[in-house]
């Protein structure tokens, strides 16, 4: 981490660690008496909201330039897809079937890391939701390349703790949905989306409208296993009513291999026409 600067005035640490220590009296035993920025019922005040969504922006955007993080490859997915060796407790068999893209996933995030390797881990940084299933695939890939990940859990009402193989120094913790997902874009070279839930259809579309819409720049958009997608979302019929444009299906293609999708974000070239959708 980069050190401070160094600065005239006393240091904040200092001061909050000095005020812990002052005799008890009704005065300093009062809320009204803490210092502003060391008080947590203060911070978690309506009235604080906007900074809290500055906090919330700032701390990954400091560790990580702090890391030297440049770029970042997005993986999207479901969390409860599981691991291939426990399909059989899978809720459904779908998901037991779905399990596969587990191993695409890792391998995957392997493949790329082992190219992030080449930069020191500065460019092409896999980058996950940080709980289990394709999140846990896409850091344990990493972490079985040799580099580093980054996962940006939230907080939910049945608490998911970070799966084990997120780099420790790269695990954060949101409470604003909003503030996560610019994280997970702001250094996107590419966005990979495995199949999963409202969730990641939330993430899916979003990032596909501030794309459509020319709010973020075209990246390579890889929807991973082709079957599911085209099952779930009849994406002729939104070409066909005309509620998007036939272009912004040239917006993402399908994969379903590690290999494809890696060779995919190397060649990729934004006049290139999607695959076509059988049927079209």
């Amino acid at each position: 981490m980069k050190e401070d600067r160094l600065s005239p005035f006393r240091d904040a640490h200092l001061d909050r660690d000095t005020a812990e220590h002052v005799p008890s009296t009704p005065q300093t035993r009062s809320p009204a008496y803490r210092l502003a920025f060391a008080d947590n019922d203060f911070l978690c005040r309506d009235e604080l909201r906007p900074v809290r969504l500055q906090l919330e922006l700032l701390k990954p955007q400091m560790m990580l330039d702090e890391h030297g993080i440049e770029s970042t490859i997005v993986m999207f997915g479901g969390a409860r897809i599981p691991d291939p060796v426990n399909k059989d407790k899978a809720r459904t068999k779908t998901l037991a079937d779905l399990a596969r893209f587990y191993d695409v996933a890792r391998d995957f995030a392997r493949l790329m890391t082992e190219k992030s390797l080449q930069s020191n881990c500065r460019e092409n940084v896999v980058v996950t939701g940080g709980g289990p299933g394709v999140m846990e695939a896409g850091n344990r890939g990493a972490q079985e390349a040799g580099g580093v990940s980054i996962g940006l859990n939230i907080v939910l009402p049945h608490e998911q703790a970070p799966n084990l193989f997120v780099t420790p120094e790269l695990s954060f913790n949101f409470h604003y949905f909003a503030v996560r997902k610019m994280h997970f874009l702001m250094r996107a070279r590419a966005i990979c989306v495995f199949p999963g839930g409202f969730g990641t259809l939330d993430e899916m579309f979003e990032s596909l409208t501030l794309i459509q819409t020319g709010r973020m720049e075209r990246v390579p958009f890889l929807l991973f296993g082709r079957a599911f997608w085209e099952s779930v979302i009849n994406w002729e019929t939104l070409a066909d009513a005309g509620t998007i444009s036939e272009d912004d299906l040239n917006l993402f293609r399908f994969v379903d291999s590690a290999e494809e999708a890696v060779r995919l974000i190397e060649t990729w070239e934004t006049t290139e026409p999607r695959a076509t959708i059988p049927g079209r």
